[in-house]
């Protein structure tokens, strides 16, 4: 037990860059970390990290023992999750990458009454609209809304999610209103780079079912779909949002929706897993509470009151 203690000192260290970081991160004093870390080494007999007084670097034999270290605290952590869920019990941290969208807005309560009906489990949620990479970040559930192909090996829909053309009355007033996505070339756009290919707009025709991709440009450019609204609603061009985002905006007046009938309905809410050979208790139990949470909240992703 001792020396896993140690171990985890040492991943700590590690993964914080540093013995103050690390001391923050976990809640332990700088000088226990530092005596925990000089104990492992003790007990192997090798340097695993060179101290100095700016910064922790690894030494060889410490990028060796950091590899199958952090293997096995993922394996004994697996186990015990494994016992946990024999008993029906499920504890320990969830770390959860989301949007800033998904956490700013009403979805976002999902996550606050997750850990207000289950104390035993911690939340160490990220907000951020940029790509992650849920293995080398150390991720155990991302949420993500977009186009997804539904794999059970990989994802689980949650909810279903429209997004939509929205203008303001001023730019339409002032440009006229395009009646065929073909026309959107001829319009500024706001752009949200979040977008896979944030450069075309997929449409599909409501007759045919063919889709029709439309490059789009515009002087205003973010990965923020909030910050796409504020950009749409002071008339620097055609945006494409989360319905969700701008439901209010198009009920008041404020927004007016485009080409209804030619925008495509496979977008949802993902919950997405790294590949793994186990899927600890309380990840499990988080991903159906969101599922169970939607269903019953009834949000109207899909469509405006």
């Amino acid at each position: 037990m001792d020396t896993l203690t140690r171990m985890r000192a040492f991943m700590a260290v590690v993964e914080n860059e540093g013995f103050s970081a690390a001391a923050r991160k976990t809640g332990r004093s700088k000088a226990l970390l530092s005596k925990y870390v000089r104990e492992l080494e003790d007990e192997i007999g090798v340097l695993l990290i060179n101290r100095t007084t700016r910064q922790v670097a690894l030494t060889a034999a410490g990028e060796v023992y950091m590899t199958r270290a952090g293997q096995l605290l993922n394996d004994i952590e697996s186990l015990n999750d494994a016992a946990r869920e024999a008993t029906g019990e499920a504890k320990g941290m969830i770390r959860v990458s989301a949007a800033r969208t998904f956490g700013d807005a009403h979805l976002g309560h999902s996550l606050v009454d997750f850990a207000v009906d289950h104390p035993d489990i911690s939340l160490d949620i990220h907000l951020d609209d940029g790509f992650v990479d849920l293995v080398n970040e150390g991720f155990d559930v991302a949420i993500r809304m977009t186009r997804l192909a539904d794999s059970a090996l990989i994802a689980r829909r949650l909810a279903s999610l429209d997004f939509c053309i929205v203008a303001s009355p001023e730019l339409l007033k002032r440009l006229g209103k395009p009646s065929h996505p073909s026309q959107v070339t001829n319009y500024p756009v706001v752009i949200d780079s979040n977008a896979r290919i944030f450069t075309s707009w997929q449409f599909r025709d409501p007759e045919t079912g063919q889709s029709l991709p439309v490059q789009v440009s515009g002087q205003f450019t973010a990965n923020s779909p909030v910050t796409v609204r504020a950009a749409a609603l002071a008339g620097l061009g055609l945006a494409l949002s989360p319905s969700f985002v701008v439901k209010n905006d198009v009920r008041e007046g404020r927004l007016v929706k485009l080409f209804e009938e030619y925008m495509e309905s496979e977008a949802g809410i993902y919950a997405v897993f790294p590949h793994r050979r186990h899927l600890p208790a309380r990840v499990r139990l988080f991903v159906d509470y969101l599922a169970a949470w939607f269903k019953k909240h009834d949000l109207e992703l899909t469509k405006e009151d």
